[in-house]
């Protein structure tokens, strides 16, 4: 098997330490992220906190970011380690979305190569597009088809159907355990949510806590094509326009 080559092991070496440096400079909310092994670029461990005022509110799950050596050329693998119950995420805990998915022009996955990764995507868009994804759900092409059904049911009960969300909530709070292991806080208001915070200095570790301000006009006038990719406009699971 052929060894992937110095250039492109230095190119995407660089990306990502400019990427983390450019994630200490503007945080997103929501997040704590660090190197599974401070000696390797290429696999990140990530703690996303569940959104106040949604299902996920109070929950704390875990996640793994895998870098090719050709990023950004291909995309990261994205996989909850934390179970989810979530129309697009596999039993494995690998996410289906489409800013994930090579440009490649396949037909039958109703995916447009635009609306798949390029290089100009980042981890940035990754984790919003991750968060956006949990709050509505594609039923389009679901991962979990059961999930994808109970989803319907609930949303299409007004939120009368409870199941899905009761099952949700369970999953919540058994994420408690693990936060209380790893000694972390949830945030569980939006003004504990969406409080900016600075990156610590250098000297005071390598975890980096993302948590940047961000309303919903900048994500819709800057990042739509990049949030909403994989949603189907009819399908979204939102009962606002």
């Amino acid at each position: 098997m052929a060894q992937p080559g110095h250039h492109h092991v230095a190119s995407s070496q660089k990306a990502l330490m400019l990427e983390l440096k450019s994630l200490q400079e503007e945080p997103v909310e929501g997040f704590k992220i660090t190197l599974v092994d401070e000696s390797d670029l290429y696999n990140w461990e990530v703690a996303i906190f569940g959104p106040p005022n949604t299902h996920y509110e109070g929950g704390y799950f875990k996640a793994r970011i895998k870098f090719p050596v050709d990023y950004p050329y291909s995309p990261p693998a994205f996989r909850f380690l934390t179970k989810m119950w979530h129309p697009n995420i596999y039993e494995n805990g690998d996410v289906c979305i489409s800013i994930l998915h090579p440009p490649v022009d396949d037909p039958q996955s109703g995916e447009l190569p635009s609306e798949r990764w390029n290089p100009t995507q980042n981890v940035r868009t990754i984790l919003l597009s991750v968060i956006s994804l949990l709050n509505e759900p594609n039923t389009f092409s679901p991962a979990n088809v059961d999930a994808s059904v109970m989803y319907r049911k609930w949303r299409d009960s007004k939120g009368k159907d409870r199941e899905y969300g009761d099952i949700i909530r369970k999953q919540v709070l058994a994420t408690k355990e693990d936060a209380d292991r790893d000694g972390v806080k949830v945030p569980t208001t939006l003004a504990e949510y969406c409080v900016r915070t600075r990156a610590p200095p250098p000297d005071e570790g390598s975890t980096l806590f993302y948590d940047d301000y961000y309303d919903d006009r900048d994500l819709d006038d800057e990042d739509e094509d990049e949030e909403d990719c994989c949603y189907d406009e009819d399908d979204s699971g939102t009962e606002e326009s």
